[in-house]
């Protein structure tokens, strides 16, 4: 992992960097500014139990030049390591900061992904409240194994030459897709944001804060979405304890 912070903390086989809010927005900062492209990831308990089963999904974290901590449990969880991590820097409570900057430095921006018609309106709520450059919006159908349509998607979005390109698929599609287009997309910095197209169009509500806080978001989600994912809250999920453990044996080892 070509990383752009000094301290990282090791939870399963992901690295986490351990910065703050205002830190991640300056590291995201810096590596628009690098010219070297690279993307960002959000790893939360279910990006950290799937890494561990799916090689793809952590060669793909493996490539990233940034991951933050998305969600109140890994933070919690840091607590038990030498390097605990500040605070949790989800995607969805850095993209606004990030398109208010992207908008105060005149970055060129794509939105790429959610459900058909989001991206058009997330773009233009960034527009009118940031002032963000936003030069592209398209729902593409995805196919990760269909390596035509994925070249055809990079070379879509290489065509608006965009500093900043937010991939909204959902884990690990997105983070697959972007480590797949990265390259052919540099300059610009990739970053996976899930659900946060849909949080600024207003199609999706987010949690309320005191869950965001607790660390029960995700009972709101899966009370919003019980069908969808009941599996990876009450199936997948509790997998994390045990990666936890061996973290935390493999650090002492260390």
């Amino acid at each position: 992992m070509d990383g752009v912070t000094a301290k990282r903390l090791r939870l399963g086989k992901v690295f986490i960097d351990v910065v703050s809010f205002g830190e991640a927005l300056d590291a995201i900062d810096r590596l628009v500014a690098s010219g070297n492209g690279g993307f960002v990831f959000t790893p939360n308990v279910d990006h950290i139990v799937m890494v561990d089963s799916n090689p793809q999904f952590e060669a793909a974290y493996q490539k990233a030049s940034l991951c933050l901590a998305d969600g109140v449990p890994v933070v919690w969880a840091s607590r038990l390591f030498d390097t605990p991590l500040p605070e949790k820097v989800s995607g969805s409570d850095l993209i606004g900061p990030l398109l208010e900057r992207a908008g105060q430095k005149k970055w060129r921006v794509a939105f790429v992904g959610a459900a058909p018609g989001v991206a058009q309106k997330a773009a233009e709520v960034a527009r009118a409240k940031w002032g963000t450059n936003v030069v592209l919006t398209e729902a593409p159908l995805v196919n990760l194994k269909d390596t035509a349509q994925l070249d055809a998607i990079g070379e879509r979005v290489a065509a608006v030459k965009p500093d900043l390109v937010l991939m909204a698929f959902g884990a690990p599609k997105q983070e697959l897709l972007i480590d797949r287009v990265a390259d052919r997309l540099k300059p610009a910095v990739l970053l996976g944001v899930g659900a946060s197209l849909d949080f600024i169009a207003g199609t999706m509500k987010r949690a309320p804060v005191v869950f965001q806080k607790t660390g029960f978001e995700w009972l709101y989600r899966l009370a919003q979405e019980p069908r969808r994912l009941w599996r990876r809250y009450l199936v997948n999920d509790p997998k994390f304890a045990l990666i936890l453990m061996r973290s935390l044996r493999d650090a002492r080892k260390r």
